[in-house]
């Protein structure tokens, strides 16, 4: 019964991620806080998209990151809270876990994640190091004892589908389409309303406590030559396709200014070591979001990529 939903309380709500968890929250009925700094914004979009929050039924928290007192009230009135905050704010987050333990009645706790797992990740530098940000962020959350799911979901479509899949590229390949590695290693995207489904689903449910959750739809778990191929098909047109072996990728990396570098150090850690498909998942360490959730009509690729038709 819906009653006997949680209580979500999103943190870094109206962010790029944030704003599709509220919106699953409060679609699969879950009295839903968004904590938001400003609750009448001048901008106008952000005004619409709190007015979309409260057209849902999500009741508007007034508080700041950085006021303990806000966030212990915040904590206070939900049984989860999910962070989604970026990546300027990731160290910080030991501001809300101090406040969940103080509020002490949070039932679990998704950190900031949803990309790589960072406990299994081999992505190097200039990566390792903003990722050892979110590791060590679990370390704080496991020392606390708080109950917590790990989210994690590949690439978000939104990110990687404009440019089909190439980190090199902005748009669509044209004459040519740069791929990292040989092509056949296979990536996840996923579309960003359905990383908020799945985290939501996962709440409430039991096998997700204390594991990390992996959100790789089986449709949407390609290789970029497939996803190469998909587009092909869609538009009746072939590109040349050049790609760079992983000595090319590493001296691109080492190369590239910032954020470049990280966004290649991340490919190279997807297109040629993985990460993001090529393992099995440990049952007692995690629990894949497509298994427990079967019933989940995600976005496809193939239907994504009719975007851009």
């Amino acid at each position: 019964m819906a009653s006997e939903k949680s209580k979500i309380l999103v943190v870094g709500a109206t962010g790029y991620l944030g704003r599709h968890v509220v919106a699953a929250s409060a679609r699969l009925g879950h009295p839903t806080y968004a904590f938001v700094r400003d609750t009448a914004p001048s901008d106008p979009a952000k005004a619409a998209l709190l007015k979309s929050f409260t057209d849902a039924g999500v009741t508007l928290l007034k508080g700041d990151l950085y006021d303990q007192a806000s966030l212990v009230t915040a904590a206070k009135l939900a049984d989860v809270v999910i962070s989604t905050l970026g990546s300027m704010q990731l160290a910080d987050q030991t501001r809300l876990i101090d406040a969940i333990k103080e509020a002490g009645n949070v039932k679990r706790f998704f950190p900031s994640e949803f990309g790589l797992d960072v406990d299994r990740t081999g992505i190097v530098e200039p990566g390792k190091t903003i990722l050892s940000g979110k590791v060590a962020i679990r370390r704080a959350v496991e020392a606390a004892g708080i109950p917590y799911t790990y989210a994690t979901a590949g690439f978000f479509a939104g990110y990687a589908l404009p440019s089909v899949g190439q980190v090199l590229a902005h748009g669509p390949p044209v004459d040519k389409a740069l791929i990292l590695g040989d092509g056949n290693t296979k990536a996840v995207f996923v579309e960003e309303g359905d990383i908020g489904t799945y985290t939501v689903l996962a709440a409430d449910d039991p096998r997700a406590e204390n594991k990390t959750l992996y959100i790789k739809p089986p449709a949407n778990t390609l290789s970029h030559n497939e996803l190469l191929d998909l587009w092909e098909k869609k538009t009746g047109k072939k590109a040349e396709r050049v790609y760079f072996p992983e000595d090319e990728v590493l001296k691109k990396i080492q190369e590239s200014p910032m954020p470049l570098n990280i966004i290649l150090a991340i490919g190279h850690a997807a297109y040629v070591r993985g990460e993001q498909a090529g393992f099995e998942i440990d049952p007692a360490k995690g629990a894949d979001a497509s298994e427990l959730f079967p019933e989940v009509k995600y976005t496809t690729v193939d239907e994504y990529l009719n975007r851009f038709l």
